[in-house]
């Protein structure tokens, strides 16, 4: 079978890995850098490994789509795939470590508030330190219990809150770092009882607008949000409402309903909002390259034997 190897993040290590474990398969691989580069002539690849919606959305011969990232809300669209019946996987599991690490990060910079000590003393300003808040004692709210949710959950369960409730659409997670895990269907009954709301849902029709401005309103004063799902699950002008008011202390959003963020969107003057542009995840770490090529690697021997691929999407959930 022929399969083609879409990513400019990838090191020599890792296009040599992927050669090793193809060559003894039996199949043949080529490397790219842009998905401008693929000749016509390999249009009929059977497996990608990365993405190329001009060969996905035309090629009938396409039987496996695995995309190095965790969100396919994009590839959901009816009639997206010219095979429909062509498997698609994704890298839930390769970013838990990365996302959670710039989750704590957030959560610290807002709570410490060392976005303003930073801004002060590029200034040159030596300020009195003044009152902040902890990791320590919080309670803690985790909506969205998979792999992001469940390995912030680990880290944050280090500085001792005072809980670390977990809520997802089953209400049922086999981690055992939660205090307790409620469906999605209770989310409000949790939420007046949140001084940490730490999101990471999937793009799905179940989770679009989820935090809206009635949900936003049960949440006590002074708390404080983490978004690194997608950006369709806040209301954003109901958050600035409630940053600007100074009733919520602080947000931080890696995800937005539209990216990059508009010029000119009232987010980037929104006060207590902090802003990064989607790259909490990404491949930017050495150990979420080497996850993610060998959750790739494993499924090729997978599909190769006909066996079940571990990293399937069920395209009727989202994920």
């Amino acid at each position: 079978m022929k399969i083609l190897v879409i990513n400019n993040m990838l090191e020599q290590k890792h296009l040599d890995q992927i050669k090793s474990v193809a060559d003894s398969l039996g199949h043949e691989v080529f490397f790219y850098t842009a998905e401008a580069e693929i000749p016509q002539s390999n249009f009929d690849a059977d497996i990608i490994y990365g993405f190329a919606p001009s060969i996905v959305k035309t090629s009938k011969n396409l039987k496996w789509l695995c995309v190095p990232w965790a969100g396919v809300d994009s590839l959901m669209v009816p009639g997206y795939f010219a095979n429909e019946d062509c498997l698609l996987t994704n890298a839930a599991g390769a970013y838990g470590v990365s996302i959670a690490e710039h989750m704590i990060a957030v959560s610290l910079v807002m709570m410490r508030r060392l976005d303003e000590f930073m801004a002060e003393t590029r200034a040159g300003q030596w300020k009195l330190p003044r009152p902040q808040k902890s990791l320590k004692d919080c309670r803690i709210t985790v909506l969205g219990t998979g792999d992001i949710g469940s390995t912030f959950a680990k880290r944050a369960k280090a500085f001792e809150p005072a809980s670390i409730v977990g809520v997802c659409r089953s209400g049922k997670s086999s981690q055992p770092i939660y205090d307790k895990v409620l469906p999605v269907s209770q989310l409000d009954t949790v939420l007046p009882e949140t001084d940490l709301l730490a999101m990471s849902l999937p793009a799905t029709e179940e989770t679009r607008g989820i935090l809206s401005r009635g949900r936003l309103e049960l949440l006590p004063e002074g708390a404080y949000i983490v978004n690194v799902g997608r950006g369709s699950a806040i209301d954003e002008d109901a958050l600035a409402d409630a940053l600007d008011s100074g009733r919520l202390a602080g947000a931080a959003l890696d995800v937005f309903q539209t990216e990059p963020l508009p010029e000119g969107n009232r987010l980037w003057k929104t006060k207590n909002l902090l802003i990064t542009p989607h790259v909490a995840g990404n491949m930017t770490l050495p150990y979420t390259k080497d996850k993610n090529v060998n959750m790739f690697l494993e499924d090729l021997e997978n599909f190769t034997k006909g066996a079940q691929l571990h990293y399937l999407v069920d395209k009727k959930l989202g994920y």
